[in-house]
């Protein structure tokens, strides 16, 4: 290995407190990066890291020679920069993680365009509608709803996305249609289990949180899961409006307790904190901020912006 790309790995290592995660990064195994370090120190003459079976620690060395690393690959970068090979053509793989919906419905359809603008840059999407942590995942950019709980993370919010509580006109018909929130109790509610309480959704009724009790024959963490529950007629549910919205404007979908529905969600990229953002992954947010400029290009027609 050379020296560029030695130091180079000893930064992601330092950075991510873990021989695997950056194993992950560089499709590489646990043992070659571990060996990579040794050999490392071994050139250097000094130990770098402490290590013990739960964690990291740099030595006084290797705390100054990190400070140094980081210094001399960011002027690297900046060099190849300057000349510009990274400003004019972004190349690289970025690693992206979305719900699954969400990456089917709005991120995927996207990339055509995203390509034309940038064909050197490689995109490894994954789609989980569970939270990562992205430098365990080795995940550079990440899609997120709702309100954030990892506070470490830079977050650049794209657009918002209304509630809505939908079901197919069929359903309606066949079980009638809630006036009120608490007539769920008597309808087949869908639940969405990664939003925490199972056994209750809650709306907002004269300016306060309406906590309602549901319950039904069918619950997932998935969200694509949900969707197709919802246009097969399964049940009722109050999902956000980008999961939907292309139904609820073809019709296949009718939108019920519109006047009890709490605010929107807001939509997220994420990413890990560091001294400096490859070009390739701010091209990518760049794109994807554009392109959710207006929110209805996720909401659906007729949507409110």
């Amino acid at each position: 290995m050379d020296r560029l790309s030695a130091m180079k790995m000893f930064v992601r290592v330092v950075e991510t407190g873990s021989f695997s995660a950056v194993a992950k990064e560089l499709n590489s195994t646990q043992p070659t990066v571990s060996k990579n370090i040794a050999e490392l120190e071994s050139w250097l003459g000094a130990k770098l890291l402490n290590r013990s079976t739960r964690s990291l620690r740099l030595t006084e060395t290797g705390a100054d020679y990190y400070e140094r690393c980081v210094a001399i690959l960011q002027d690297v970068e900046d060099a190849e920069q300057n000349v510009g090979l990274l400003q004019t053509q972004p190349r690289g793989l970025v690693r992206v993680s979305a719900a699954v919906a969400f990456g089917r419905l709005h991120i995927v359809p996207r990339l055509a365009g995203f390509y034309e603008q940038y064909p050197d840059i490689r995109i490894d999407i994954s789609l989980n509608d569970r939270v990562v942590d992205l430098v365990e995942e080795g995940i550079d950019v990440a899609f997120r709803m709702g309100k954030l709980r990892d506070s470490n993370l830079i977050a650049r919010k794209l657009c918002a996305s209304p509630t809505m509580t939908v079901a197919t006109p069929e359903y309606l018909e066949k079980y009638g249609v809630p006036g009120h929130p608490r007539d769920l109790r008597a309808h087949n509610y869908i639940v969405y289990t990664d939003l925490g309480n199972r056994e209750q959704t809650t709306f907002r009724e004269d300016g306060q949180p309406l906590h309602v009790k549901v319950s039904g024959n069918l619950q997932s963490n998935n969200s694509e899961v949900i969707r197709s529950a919802l246009i097969t007629s399964l049940g009722i549910s109050s999902v956000p409006r980008w999961l939907v919205g292309d139904r609820v404007a073809d019709g296949s979908l009718v939108e019920v307790l519109q006047d009890f529905q709490p605010g929107p969600t807001d939509v997220h990229v994420v990413y890990s904190p560091g001294r400096h953002l490859p070009s390739k992954l701010r091209s990518f947010m760049d794109y994807f901020a554009e392109q959710y400029q207006d929110c209805t290009v996720i909401n659906g027609p007729g949507s409110p912006g």
